[in-house]
């Protein structure tokens, strides 16, 4: 059996497309698309996943594998699943700054580590928000319904030339100054907290001079800082949930599908 150039070409496109897809939202998903993941690994996944799903996709379109046209569809994969992995790092840096913000208020800031996403020194307390908040996104199965979601998303948006829309883009900037906004308000607890604090330690100084409150103040400060980032642990998993849910809407309006509550 012979096959010309032209259907081994065809068969190709077929696989390479969606893989372009695949692999970009895992190049930018949480936890797989970390330094920590091998690339080896990375690539591995999204040519398994490829592979399944590739025989129940939509018809690619009829465009030569080597040309402008397919270089712009291609680029359009990457930019589409590399979006919805944002998504997922969105999420967590939510829980990330509230944390470092935290670790600001309660005087935590000082003990730092390297983040392992991307290898930067961040405070403890983020790491620990971070470490949280990935267990409860692969807990709640986070990453299938996103596997999910890139799948469908080939029907409602097939591989062409066209990708996600001006409007899309636009609402994904405006969730990353939402998700800023979530940040501060899971810890404007401790933010004021720590504030009457503080303004008890500027009280005792007027009215007793003679204690040197710059000796105690800041064991004070810590003791009440751990206590302090105790009791916000519990709302944890609400405000996850919160976020998750609201991640979702936008994944969903992005790449048009019609989800559960939307």
């Amino acid at each position: 059996m012979n096959f010309s150039a032209e259907q081994i070409l065809l068969w190709l496109a077929g696989y390479l497309w969606p893989l372009f897809r695949i692999a970009g939202m895992l190049m930018t998903m949480v936890m797989f698309g970390a330094n920590l993941t091998p690339m080896y690994t990375r690539l591995l996944l999204a040519v398994a996943i490829t592979i399944a799903v590739a025989p129940v996709l939509p018809p690619m379109p009829d465009v030569p594998l080597f040309s402008l046209a397919s270089f712009l569809i291609t680029t359009q994969q990457v930019l589409i699943g590399a979006a919805v992995g944002l998504l997922s790092q969105f999420l967590l840096q939510t829980f990330v700054t509230a944390g470092q913000v935290i670790a600001m208020q309660t005087s935590l800031g000082f003990a730092s580590m390297v983040d392992p996403l991307n290898g930067q020194s961040t405070p403890v307390v983020g790491q620990l928000y971070l470490m949280l908040g990935t267990l409860l996104f692969l807990a709640l199965n986070g990453h299938l319904v996103m596997i999910q979601a890139i799948i469908y998303s080939f029907d409602t948006l097939p591989v062409s030339m066209s990708g996600i829309s001006v409007a899309s883009w636009r609402q994904l900037a405006g969730l990353l100054g939402m998700l800023f906004y979530a940040a501060v308000a899971m810890a404007l607890s401790a933010i004021v907290a720590m504030l009457l604090i503080n303004f008890t330690f500027g009280i005792m100084t007027r009215a007793a001079p003679q204690l040197n409150i710059f000796s105690i103040g800041f064991a004070v400060s810590m003791v009440c800082g751990l206590f302090i980032l105790w009791l916000t642990l519990g709302g944890f998993l609400g405000h996850f949930e919160n976020q998750w849910q609201r991640i979702q809407m936008v994944m969903c309006d992005t790449l048009q599908l019609t989800c559960e509550g939307g």
